[in-house]
């Protein structure tokens, strides 16, 4: 398994992608249907998810799970062109 410096790193890193897909955003880099937004999202919420369920953290598992299943259906949605 993982040292407590790798869960950090995780942690970190999955914190890191949610919070930049949040930043762009709101800087209006993105749009909440923008693909890049939900894959920031959805990596991010995995990688907090696994270290919560690793450490048992069920409200964390619950919020992690459910923002990770929210950012599925626009990946799978076609692209709209203009």
């Amino acid at each position: 398994m993982l040292s407590q410096l790798g869960y950090q790193v995780v942690s970190l890193s999955g914190a890191i992608l949610v919070l930049i897909g949040y930043a762009a955003l709101q800087r209006g880099w993105l749009q909440r249907d923008d693909r890049w937004f939900n894959l920031l999202n959805f990596v991010g919420s995995v990688l907090l998810a696994w270290i919560a369920i690793l450490d048992h953290r069920w409200g964390f598992i619950l919020l992690e799970v459910a923002w990770a299943v929210l950012s599925i259906p626009p990946l799978l949605r076609r692209p709209v062109r203009s």
